[in-house]
């Protein structure tokens, strides 16, 4: 008899996806807004993490609608760190859409247009509405099906709560429903007598006893007090732009899940404006400034300026927070020079917050806590090794080679710990910018199309991006806005 081959079950566990800010779990502020020196992911930065605790603690009290802050600081001192602890610690009550300005002249829509949706999917209306409910504890439930196994079901069912007790008639519709949620004798139950929607809330505490095995997602609550039938207020949170969609589209809710909604017309956010306006008069609706991130703000054009100008100065507009790496240049679509790439108007109205380069003590908390969050474990020499390449090159490129150097640990050695030597060895595979620059100009005759001009300038910065590490003040000259 031949030997039977049995196919080997492989365990496949879910998969999670490391970005680069997964590590980021808030702003790590005290009570008085000082900022730690190392908590919830974020690391050094102490005043660009107070000011943005501030600002912050006005979001929350709505005192700073309509406002713009700018992070600046040379790439990798935590500036889209910061805009994403931030929005961390507002949490999902208030809207938080990020973007990055390149994304403005990639939609298939006006550069104004796609602004106009950012701003107003940052600007959230909790609608309030009071709606008519049965809640209460089931005591029975009677089913009556027909003898034949054709024909309409019918049923009554029981409840009550600590001061009545009252039956009421079932429908087929109704019958169907208590059989999805499994409402059995004993659950607290509430029903929408607008939608006939069946909310099962969990098992009653009096009917605990009755059961020797329950699963562990089984939630206890107390039977409810008063009246069975009430009226109760429902709060239901939506953006602008989705009541804008809303109205604007054929399909209307359905247009959310399109993709693409395309150009609104103005006339149609003009109307919506003014129902929310009757909303919130009314005490309806309530307005929800939130927040607007765009990335990499000096890649916007004059055109993108001016109405980030004119937005700024409406009645429904969020908190503006922008981001840049850039110094003295051009202005996007001018020959003009600006600090930040940014008129000088725009920045006439804008918080200012800098971020510094971060010390060698700072870098190896941050690579530290990227390792933890990457689960990949190393040496007291792989971290020494890891922290000098950050300090050299830059930490972006120190934290690349975090995994790569796990991968190769685990391939060449069997480990599960990384030593220097797997560092080491990452380092010498994959180049930083300066080695690269440095290798196209040993070889510039092999390449097409080489401006050695261009490249000196390149090396040039790679060379005092990497200096500036060890800068602890940095200062600019003043320069004259005529």
């Amino acid at each position: 008899m031949s030997d039977v081959k049995v196919q080997s079950e492989t365990d496949t566990s879910r998969i999670e996806r490391i970005g680069a800010h997964s590590h980021i779990r808030g702003l790590g502020l005290d009570d008085a807004l000082d900022a730690r020196a190392s908590s919830e992911g974020m690391v050094g930065q102490q005043q660009a993490r107070k000011a943005a605790g501030v600002i912050l603690k006005l979001i929350k009290e709505r005192k700073i609608a309509g406002r713009a802050v700018l992070l600046s600081g040379h790439p990798g001192t935590g500036k889209t760190a910061i805009a994403m602890g931030l929005a961390q610690s507002l949490g999902s009550d208030v809207p938080f859409t990020m973007l990055s300005a390149s994304e403005i002249f990639s939609l298939e829509m006006s550069k104004t247009e796609a602004l106009t949706q950012a701003f107003r999917r940052s600007i959230g209306v909790r609608i309030k509405e009071e709606t008519e409910i049965i809640e209460g504890e089931v005591v029975d439930i009677t089913i009556e099906r027909p003898a034949q196994g054709a024909g309409t079901k019918k049923g009554s069912i029981v409840l009550k709560t600590t001061e009545m007790e009252a039956r009421y008639d079932l429908g087929a519709k109704m019958i169907e429903a208590l059989g999805q949620e499994k409402v059995q004798a004993g659950d607290v139950i509430t029903i929408d007598k607008a939608s006939g929607r069946i909310t099962k809330l969990g098992r009653s505490f009096a009917t605990a006893h009755d059961y020797d095995a329950l699963g562990p997602q089984t939630r206890f609550v107390q039977c409810p007090d008063a009246e069975i039938q009430k009226r109760k207020e429902v709060v239901h949170s939506v953006s602008l732009h989705e009541i804008d969609v809303i109205n604007s589209r054929a399909q209307g809710f359905l247009a959310l899940f399109a993709g693409d909604t395309g150009e609104i017309k103005p006339e149609v956010r003009e109307q919506i404006d003014m129902k929310v306006s009757e909303w919130r008069a009314d005490g309806k609706a309530e307005v929800v400034p939130g927040v607007l991130f765009i990335d990499e703000v000096h890649m916007l054009d004059l055109e993108c300026f001016s109405f980030l100008n004119r937005a700024l100065e409406t009645d429904l507009a969020p908190i503006l927070i922008l981001a840049t790496n850039r110094g003295i240049t051009t202005i996007r679509g001018t020959n003009h020079k600006s600090p930040h790439g940014l008129p000088i108007d725009l920045l006439d109205r804008l918080l200012i917050v800098p971020t510094r380069p971060y010390s060698s003590k700072q870098l190896g908390a941050i690579l530290k806590t990227r390792c933890q969050e990457e689960d990949v474990e190393l040496t007291d020499e792989a971290q020494k090794a890891l922290t000098a390449i950050g300090k050299n090159t830059s930490l972006r490129y120190a934290m690349h080679l975090i995994t790569v150097a796990s991968l190769v640990a685990q391939r060449d050695g069997k480990r599960t710990e990384v030593r220097g030597s797997d560092i080491t060895k990452v380092f010498s595979l994959f180049a930083d910018v300066k080695r690269s620059v440095d290798t196209m100009n040993q070889h510039e005759e092999l390449y097409m199309f080489h401006d050695s001009a261009a490249s000196g300038k390149a090396q040039k910065g790679a060379a005092s991006s990497a200096s500036s590490s060890d800068d602890t003040n940095s200062s600019v000259a003043p320069m004259s806005t005529d």
